[in-house]
């Protein structure tokens, strides 16, 4: 490993991230490696880190190659993997930008979720096809302190569970992961977003994300949000043929988030390199343990 790593830190409304470039897929980042970078005391900080890396180069995104030159190996902050995050594309979308590697427009990427659409707009926001939302069937429960929530399940690659609530501050502190129920709907965790309505197909969140915590943006997350309002709200896209778009505030920003009638959801909003730099490989060892 070379003594210097390159990385840069980026966030999309808020939700931020280590990139660290890596073509070839030299780099080796161990969890605990994963778990340093995103400490916010002892290390760069970051809700996550987008290890980028070109499809060819990485034995999970060979298969998408052809479709996607570069693929998306993303981490939570405790190092874990995770399937998806959709600020994290679009973040991943602006360092490829940024990099020379793509310009506005049109361009795909891969992920443990599938290749992933995104467009570029010339206004700067960035746009990423995420996929058609699954509701799993059966009843979940989220609780905080003693108080309990009916939540919707809905799968965007990655799991949610959404409760509607009278007032934010119902979440809690969000420290630790909201127990729900039952176990076996969500057998390796699960996000779980609380969520008041602001305004017709307008609605505000907050987040607990599986292996990161709070955090203050989670795209995956407003776009379960969007589906799981627009049912309550007896809009079902592919069912009536017409769009449903819903404006989704977040504690570090809004996304807009648009089903379409053939069940794709499309999340637009911004996404900004802040800074670049260099990892000391040697700490990072150290530090990794």
């Amino acid at each position: 490993m070379s003594t210097r790593i390159p990385f840069l830190k980026g966030h999309g409304t808020e939700n931020d991230f280590v990139i660290v470039p890596d073509p070839e897929n030299a780099v080796e980042l161990s969890p605990a490696a994963v778990a340093a970078l995103c400490d916010r005391r002892a290390g760069i900080g970051g809700d996550g880190v987008l290890h980028v890396v070109r499809s060819a180069a990485h034995p999970e995104a060979r298969g998408m190659a052809a479709e996607a030159e570069w693929f998306m190996d993303y981490r939570n902050a405790d190092g874990s993997v995770a399937e998806m995050c959709g600020n994290g594309v679009r973040v991943f979308a602006r360092y490829l930008q940024h990099a020379g590697q793509t310009t506005e427009g049109d361009l795909a990427i891969a992920t443990r979720g599938g290749v992933k659409t995104v467009h570029i707009a010339k206004d700067g926001d960035i746009t990423v096809g995420m996929g058609r939302a699954r509701l799993p069937e059966g009843d979940v429960t989220v609780s905080v302190g003693g108080r309990s929530w009916p939540a919707r399940n809905v799968n965007m690659g990655n799991p949610h569970a959404v409760a509607f609530v009278d007032d934010l501050a119902d979440a809690g502190d969000l420290f630790s992961p909201p127990p729900f129920s039952p176990a076996s709907a969500y057998p390796d965790g699960v996000n779980v977003e609380f969520v008041v309505d602001r305004g017709p197909r307008h609605v505000a969140l907050r987040v607990h994300e599986r292996g990161s915590g709070e955090t203050r943006s989670c795209g995956t997350g407003a776009c379960a949000v969007a589906v799981a309002a627009a049912r309550r709200d007896g809009a079902d896209p592919t069912a009536t043929g017409t769009p449903t778009t819903y404006t989704v505030d977040l504690p570090g920003g809004t996304l807009v988030i648009t089903e379409r009638p053939d069940g794709e959801i499309e999340m637009t909003g911004s996404a900004v390199i802040v800074a670049e730099g260099e990892i000391d490989a040697k700490w990072l060892e150290t530090a990794a343990g």
